[in-house]
């Protein structure tokens, strides 16, 4: 038997053919016609000696030999896939693409990205939007902002600061809900509903438990993305339990208040990810470095503030 691989183009047909379990779907995946794939595979098995697949009426499976060839070549074809992304990312040293969901792109990002724009003109920069979750290397994202628990296996991850929510409003609603007893009976509520995932439970209810103020449920309105609940306290629609980075801006700047100073702590964590090893490719580092530089200038806010866990008491 020799020792010399396979034509690649063979390997990969019969890779296509294992994933899709039909030589049609292979071919159209390959753009090739199902003769040319089946040809590659045939050329394949008489290399091999014996069939790596059972041709039956209108299907094919796996023989023992194709069950062993099949998780080595799906491997390497996608190590290879890795490499040449990687590869292609060199060649746009220049380019930043970060993805981050949409309201940490709205309130925190976009606020913010001019100075660093202004500081790095040799960078382009891209931004998408998203909370979808994706392989960064084979989308060719350079960095992703992600907010959760993890765990991001096989991947850099740097925790950025704790995560607390608060309430904030309007400075005109502060003055008419000057008590958390006044807030629970007559403010009027917005719900975030973008943390309803964190456990323990962080929402209006656990808040008003912290400060042994009853809380009864009630109606208010709803939002499913963070950025569109807070934007609805500026505008003085009501009350909002803030998350940390999307509100410490408008804190700062006066358009938003947390007049009890008591937070509760989310355990969830905004973090900075990219493939290991990129973290010090030179814009990636740039680009690392100026979000802590950033998240530096309002820890004040932070250091204001009374944080809990959720279940203790004010």
């Amino acid at each position: 038997m020799a020792d010399r691989l396979p034509p690649l183009t063979a390997l990969r047909a019969f890779d296509a053919a294992a994933k899709h379990m039909s030589f049609a779907k292979a071919a159209e995946e390959l753009n090739v016609t199902p003769a040319a794939l089946s040809f590659q595979i045939k050329n394949l098995e008489e290399r091999l000696g014996e069939p790596l697949f059972h041709r039956l009426n209108r299907a094919v499976s796996l023989t023992e030999a194709g069950r062993t060839l099949a998780p080595g070549c799906a491997q390497g074809f996608e190590s290879l896939a890795d490499a040449w992304h990687a590869t292609q990312r060199l060649q746009e040293a220049q380019t930043l693409t970060v993805t981050a969901g949409p309201a940490f792109t709205a309130k925190w990002l976009a606020p913010r990205i001019y100075d660093f724009a202004h500081a790095h003109p040799e960078i382009e920069l891209r931004f998408t939007a998203s909370l979808k979750l994706i392989d960064i290397r084979r989308e060719n994202i350079d960095v992703a902002i992600r907010y959760g628990y993890g765990p991001d296996t096989g991947l850099y991850s740097e925790p950025l600061h704790y995560e607390w929510v608060c309430p904030v409003m309007a400075p005109a609603l502060a003055e008419q809900f000057d008590t958390p007893q006044a807030m629970a009976e007559k403010a009027p509520l917005i719900f975030d509903e973008s943390i309803d995932f964190l456990r323990p439970k962080v929402d209006w209810a656990a808040w008003f438990d912290c400060m042994g103020v009853e809380y009864k449920p009630r109606q208010g309105a709803h939002f499913s993305q963070a950025d569109h609940a807070i934007d609805a306290a500026l505008s003085g629609v009501g009350v909002v339990l803030g998350r940390r980075a999307l509100v410490v801006k408008d804190i700062a700047d006066g358009r938003l208040v947390a007049p009890f100073r008591v937070a509760l702590n989310t355990q969830a964590r905004f973090r900075f990810i990219c493939s290991e090893g990129d973290e010090t490719r030179p814009h990636i580092k740039a680009f690392r470095d100026y979000i802590w530089q950033e998240a530096e200038k309002t820890t004040w806010i932070t250091d204001s503030m009374r944080i809990l866990e959720v279940g203790d008491k004010a």
